[in-house]
This record gives C-alpha cells, sequence and structure tokens, in this order.
C-alpha cells in the first residue's frame, strides 16, 4: 500500500530458472515462467533496435493518410519559420495550439540553417523526427508492460507493438495523435510507477506523471479523457485526496495550461485559450460532425478491431486471463466516450491501441509457457519438427500484419505525397510558376513539401455558419465541368494542374480546348475509400 493509500499494481513475478536437469517448470502455475533476460533486453539495448525500426518505418512511409498530419502541423511549422504557408480556417479560430508546429518549426530551423531544406529532406525529416518520439514511446510501453505484468509479458507486448500493421502505418507520422500515443504511454508508465516506490520516489514518479499528463492535454485538449479516468480511479482508492488535488493536480495543471496559453498568446497574437475552444468546437457544438459522422457502436464493431486486425483476438483473451481489469477497463471507456460524438476516426483511439497490445503481448506469453515444456520433450525427439503452439501464433501475426502494413504505408494512396515531391522539384528547376488543385480539399500536402513560394489554390472547404451551404469542395465533386467552365471564365489560368483521374475523365476534353497536356501520372489507389475510385493523380501543365 502506498502512502495515500492506493495498493500497488499486481505483479506476477516468474519463480527463476536454473540451468538443464535443475528446471523446474509447473505448466498449472498462473505465473509466467521464462530465464533471466540476456544482456540484450537492457532498455539501451531495445530503445537502439526500437530508434533503427522506427527510422525505417519512417522512410516506408509514403502514402497520405489524414490531411491533418501535413495541414495542422508541418504546413503551420513551415510558416512559422519560412514565413509563407497556408492556416486552415482552425487556426482563425483559435481551436489550435501551436505547442505541437513548433516541434517541428525547431527541425524546419535546422534545416534552413545547415540549408539541407531540399525535397528530400522536406519530405522525410518531419518523420524522421517522429520516429525518434515513436522508439521512446515503444521503450516506454516494454517498460509498463514489465511494470503491470512481468519482463516476459513484455517482450512480448514490444514484439506485438513492432508488428501491428496500424501502429506501423500510423506512429511515425506528424499528427498530434502520434506525439499524444507517445506521451499517454509515458505517462502511464510513471503514474503506475509511483506506487511501487519509497515515498520521495513516489511522489516524484507521479508528479512526472501528472506533467507528462498536462503536456498531452495540451498537445490535443481530447486526452483529458484517458487522464480523467486514471485520475478518478486513483482519487477513490486514496485517502489524502485533498491535498493530491490542491498541491500536485492543480499547480501541474496550472503551469502547464499557463505555458500553453502564453504560447499561444505570443503566436496568435491575442489570448487565447486552445483547449476551450477546441471543446467547445468538437463536444458542445458537435462541429466535427460537418466533416462526417458513423454510427455510435463504429469504434468496437469496425474501427478498434480493424487497427487491432488479427491481435483482436489475443487482446480479448488476454484481458480475460490477466483479469486487469482497471487497466483494460480504460480501452473500454476512451472507446465508450469517443462513441457519443458523430465524427469519429481511427486515429482518435490510437492512444490506448499500446494498451490492448500489452494484453496480446500477455495472451502470447501464456500461451507460450506448455511450449517451454514441448522443448524439453523434444530434446528426446528429435524427428518431432511440427512448430509449437506459439510459434503458428506469431507466423499468423506477421503473415496477416506486415503485408497490411507495407501495402498501406508504402503502396496506398501514395499518389498525393509523390506529386507535390515532383512538383517541389519542378518548382526548384523553375518550371512551375502557380498550381490549381482540382480535388477535394486538402488531398495532398502543401507549402511544407512543395518549399517553394508561388501561387497556389485549393477548393476551399471552410464549415459554412448557415447549414446548407455547399463549400467549393462539395461543389467542384457535385459538377467538376460547371465549377472549372466558371473558374476559368473568372480567373487567370494557372501554369500547372493537379486532379484525380476520376474528375480528369470529365473536364478532361475542356482542359485540352484551354491548351493545357497532360505531363505526369501518378498512381494512387487500387480502390475506392469514400468517393469514387481515385485511381491516380494527374498533372497538366499550360502549354
Amino acid at each position: 500500500m502506498s502512502d495515500h493509500g492506493r495498493p500497488t499494481p499486481r505483479r506476477r513475478q516468474r519463480p527463476e530458472e536454473k540451468e538443464e536437469e535443475e528446471d523446474k517448470i509447473s505448466s498449472s502455475s498462473g505465473k509466467s515462467v521464462a530465464a533471466k533476460g540476456p544482456p540484450w533486453w537492457s532498455e539501451k539495448r531495445i530503445w537502439a533496435a526500437a530508434l533503427a525500426f522506427r527510422a525505417a518505418n519512417a522512410l516506408l512511409i509514403q502514402t497520405y493518410f489524414n490531411p491533418d498530419e501535413h495541414w495542422q502541423s508541418l504546413e503551420v511549422a513551415h510558416r512559422v519559420v519560412f514565413g509563407y504557408g497556408h492556416l486552415t480556417w482552425e487556426w482563425k479560430k483559435g481551436i489550435r495550439s501551436y505547442l505541437h508546429p513548433l516541434v517541428f518549426a525547431l527541425l524546419y530551423k535546422v534545416l534552413g540553417f545547415l540549408r539541407l531544406d531540399t525535397p528530400w529532406f522536406m519530405a522525410k525529416a518531419p518523420r524522421l523526427l517522429q520516429s525518434l518520439f515513436a522508439s521512446i514511446g515503444d521503450v516506454y510501453m516494454y517498460k509498463l508492460s514489465k511494470l503491470i505484468f512481468d519482463e516476459h509479458v513484455a517482450r512480448w507486448a514490444l514484439f506485438c507493438q513492432l508488428m501491428n500493421w496500424f501502429m506501423f502505418f500510423c506512429i511515425t507520422r506528424t499528427l498530434s495523435n502520434s506525439l499524444e500515443t507517445v506521451l499517454t504511454v509515458v505517462g502511464l508508465f510513471y503514474w503506475l510507477a509511483s506506487s511501487g516506490s519509497s515515498r520521495q520516489l513516489s511522489v516524484a514518479s507521479r508528479k512526472l506523471g501528472l506533467f507528462i499528463a498536462a503536456l498531452a492535454c495540451a498537445v490535443r485538449p481530447t486526452s483529458a479523457i484517458t487522464w480523467l479516468y486514471v485520475g478518478v480511479l486513483y482519487l477513490i482508492r486514496m485517502q489524502s485526496r485533498l491535498h493530491f488535488l490542491f498541491f500536485e493536480v492543480v499547480p501541474i495543471g496550472i503551469l502547464v495550461l499557463a505555458m500553453s496559453c502564453l504560447l499561444d498568446w505570443w503566436m496568435y497574437g491575442s489570448f487565447t485559450i486552445v483547449p476551450l475552444n477546441f471543446l467547445r468546437f468538437n463536444f458542445f457544438s458537435s462541429g466535427g460532425d460537418y466533416y462526417g459522422t458513423h454510427p455510435w457502436h463504429w469504434y468496437f464493431t469496425q474501427g478498434f478491431p480493424s487497427m487491432l486486425l488479427t491481435f483482436l483476438p489475443y487482446a480479448v483473451i488476454g484481458i480475460l486471463k490477466s483479469k486487469e481489469w482497471r487497466i483494460s477497463g480504460l480501452i473500454a471507456w476512451v472507446l465508450g466516450i469517443y462513441s457519443v460524438l458523430g465524427h469519429k476516426e481511427f486515429r482518435f483511439v490510437l492512444p490506448v491501441l499500446p494498451i490492448a497490445l500489452i494484453f496480446s503481448g500477455y495472451s502470447l506469453s501464456v500461451m507460450s509457457k506448455p511450449d517451454l515444456l514441448d522443448m524439453k520433450r523434444r530434446k528426446y525427439q528429435p524427428g518431432n519438427k511440427c512448430p509449437s503452439r506459439v510459434q503458428l501464433a506469431v507466423l499468423f501475426l506477421v503473415a496477416t500484419n506486415v503485408p497490411m502494413a507495407l501495402y498501406m504505408s508504402s503502396i496506398h494512396q501514395r499518389g498525393s505525397e509523390d506529386v507535390m515531391i515532383y512538383l517541389s522539384k519542378e518548382a526548384h528547376k523553375g518550371k512551375v510558376r502557380s498550381i490549381l488543385f482540382l480535388m477535394p480539399c486538402h488531398s495532398t500536402p502543401y507549402y511544407s513539401t512543395l518549399h517553394h513560394d508561388l501561387p497556389m489554390r485549393f477548393l476551399d472547404c471552410t464549415p459554412s455558419d448557415t447549414k446548407g451551404i455547399l463549400d467549393e469542395s462539395d461543389r467542384f465533386m457535385i459538377d467538376p465541368l460547371g465549377f472549372v467552365m466558371s473558374m476559368f471564365t473568372n480567373s487567370s489560368l494557372p501554369s500547372h494542374l493537379v486532379l484525380f483521374s476520376s474528375e480528369e475523365k470529365q473536364l478532361r476534353e475542356l482542359l485540352i480546348s484551354y491548351s493545357f497536356d497532360e505531363i505526369k501520372r501518378f498512381f494512387h489507389a487500387h480502390f475506392k475509400v469514400d468517393r469514387d475510385l481515385q485511381a491516380s493523380v494527374v498533372v497538366y501543365s499550360l502549354t
């Protein structure tokens, strides 16, 4: 029991194994059985391996997933450092904090100072920086698993983290959700570690956990959903509630909020409380519904199961066998609260994906215990070469997740990224004067990848204060030909046009009549997502 009345996390300790004939393995034991970890499993080596893995992960990401990866982080950072870049309507309403973009602004500043702001570095360096944060998250996920269960479970949990297709697909992207996920795992580790330490270390660890939690909320205010659950459970079990609230939670919360508000005040030029504006728009006014809604059960029946994919049954079994209801309850809580909101996205629940993968690791750890006995028997039956249960499970998970990860990261919807890298190189050669994007708004990166200060225009999709008013993007999708004819009549022609092949079919003759010729075509996707099949991205040039 800690000094504040909080019970320490239940650990499943393993009996130490002796060499050869001294080994005693009990298959009926409910505790994991594994030998003491070799030197390779030191945290420094784990971090080095995770860093190398995530760096390769970042370089393999060549596809477009969500506009916020570019438009709410890199585009803002590019404007801060280089003086040009587009700010979306969210920045005009003050519902985004500059804290996350400034991380990448520092990177851009270094690249500019070293004159490394070339097309390749501008496209790859931000994800490489995020890979550093992701590798830290991997290490702390290992440490958190070891804290909750034991080292044997932690190794399997790390395997699950590295092999999961969605984690590979998303964690090295420059989304605020990716950084939020890392901060959530790190914060949970220090929070739970506080109950198993001496009084002085316990308070220090808890305060560090609180600071990281507050930082996660500053990066993304909806992170408060996670920490509300953790905090309430803690309060229920402790004795000195008022002392904890008024001498730890409130001071640390006020400190981080003040720092965040001062930063935003400086960047916005006026006093702005971003968390309040964010919650007011997304929760109290359902502003996110403008971008589409899903059924209430979507996270439980489609969203989260798709993220786990074949890890799902192992996570469920791990939850049931481990009986760590407080930890697994966090997953249900987050999915439940986000289910209340109409607008739903995979990335919103990314912070609890590592928690689910910890339970997958627990399941694999339990499954591997009988295999230790099988290995003993096989010493006397060399002809028996059938794979064990856990080996079959590993092969199954690798075979189902690795192809999915590589396809989604390197092939599906890659045209949006390829076209901007191409245009960046062409602009560097002086061959591009202006660009018009005739496609749904925010379908490609923008100035942060082009990195040239020349006129560009995309179809606006700012939410209207009046319901029923269609934005430019919607009007174009309803009647591409009529929209473009009106646009060409009332404005000057760009030197380059970018559009999807699905709309190009309707506009080709019109573009040729205005002296536009196709100069480049990039593969984009094999199947449609939420619109007609956008098989390729096409570039036209004015001759």
